[in-house]
């Protein structure tokens, strides 16, 4: 399976579909966001699990512990394989979700969107934030004590997540951008080979796949080079 997992950020299920034909058989694992389950619901979901895709439903679940803990029993229902949900949800809300887990599907708690940089971040909770990493490491620490199989991180904190969370622990990177692709907006950025390098398991990369000329050779040269920094740590 590769450890690439390409987002799925369309508009329609014809026009996932459609890009999900054109990468063929390169591309295995995908992400249902906010945009495209609004649109199509459960049914873009259940065609990518009838094609044999794996598939990342990222709704970053957040509301009270029993409504989170439903659509988690729901999703797995779908087969649904990943599954988001934000750790500042608190302790039972991760709880009830981690027990109304069911099938294969593994729950990732969100910790710090890479689009928020420092000063973003002591706007919203109103005091200085001294370590990016510190603050990862908090909620990181707090998802894995209630249940969570993982978290997503960036891969500028994966090192860390890595040494002091252990190597079952799953550790998903989004704002992943090859060397000289345009950041966009994301704050935390690193490129395929510093991720893997850094532990991660899976690497989220988009647009610089998705909206490439050519999305098929895109994800090729993507993989080429994960497969080159593998061998390589």
């Amino acid at each position: 399976m590769s450890r690439v997992i390409v987002p799925l950020d369309v508009s329609s299920k014809q026009a996932a579909m459609a890009l999900v034909d054109r990468l063929g058989g390169q591309a295995d694992f995908y992400k249902v966001g906010f945009e495209l389950y609004t649109r199509s619901g459960p049914d873009v979901v259940r065609e990518l699990v009838e094609r044999g895709k794996q598939v990342f439903l990222d709704i970053k679940l957040h509301d009270i512990p029993n409504t989170v803990g439903r659509a988690v029993a729901v999703a797995s229902e779908l087969g649904v394989d990943l599954l988001t949900v934000h750790v500042s949800g608190g302790p039972s809300m991760m709880e009830a979700a981690a027990k109304a887990r069911g099938g294969d599907l593994k729950l990732l708690g969100v910790t710090v969107l890479t689009s928020l940089s420092p000063d973003e971040m002591s706007t919203v909770w109103d005091r200085e934030i001294r370590s990016v990493r510190e603050e990862v490491g908090r909620l990181a620490v707090l998802a894995s004590d209630t249940g969570m199989n993982g978290v997503v991180a960036s891969a500028l904190e994966a090192s860390w997540l890595r040494r002091h969370l252990g190597e079952d622990f799953l550790i998903v990177t989004p704002g992943i951008r090859p060397a000289g692709s345009d950041a966009g907006d994301q704050s935390r950025i690193a490129t395929p080979a510093d991720a893997v390098a850094a532990g991660a398991d899976y690497l989220v990369i988009g647009r610089p796949i998705t909206q490439a000329t050519d999305p098929a050779a895109a994800l090729a040269a993507v993989l080429r080079e994960i497969d080159q920094a593998s061998l390589a740590s």
